[in-house]
């Protein structure tokens, strides 16, 4: 199971304006980091990018850099779970990753 989310954070003035934006719902200027998480909260995988990037986009670009993690995964594990809280999409980020990996699938519940 991989639990994941985001978080805008401020970045220091010193920053190039390329690494930067700025998050509407948090009024933060800065980046925003994407997190991917096992059940006791030690990371599989992170991802930086500017603040006015969308949850989504985040997640499409953490999981398409990583995707050979879940490529190489072991023949005896069917399946693996990715949990996200309500500020994500899940089916346009199902949509996205279909086109990379076909072998996702989406379970709302």
């Amino acid at each position: 199971m991989i639990i994941i989310d985001s978080q805008a954070v401020k970045n220091s003035c010193n920053a190039s304006v390329e690494t930067k934006g700025f998050c509407h719902y948090k009024c933060i200027n800065g980046i925003k980091r994407h997190l991917a998480v096992d059940s006791l909260g030690l990371p599989f995988f992170t991802h930086c990018t500017p603040a006015n990037v969308s949850d989504d986009r985040g997640l499409i670009e953490l999981l398409s850099n990583n995707l050979d993690y879940f490529q190489a995964k072991p023949v005896n594990i069917p399946k693996i779970t990715i949990l996200l809280d309500h500020g994500y999409h899940p089916d346009t980020i199902c949509t996205a990753l279909q086109q990379r990996y076909p072998q996702v699938t989406l379970v709302k519940r």
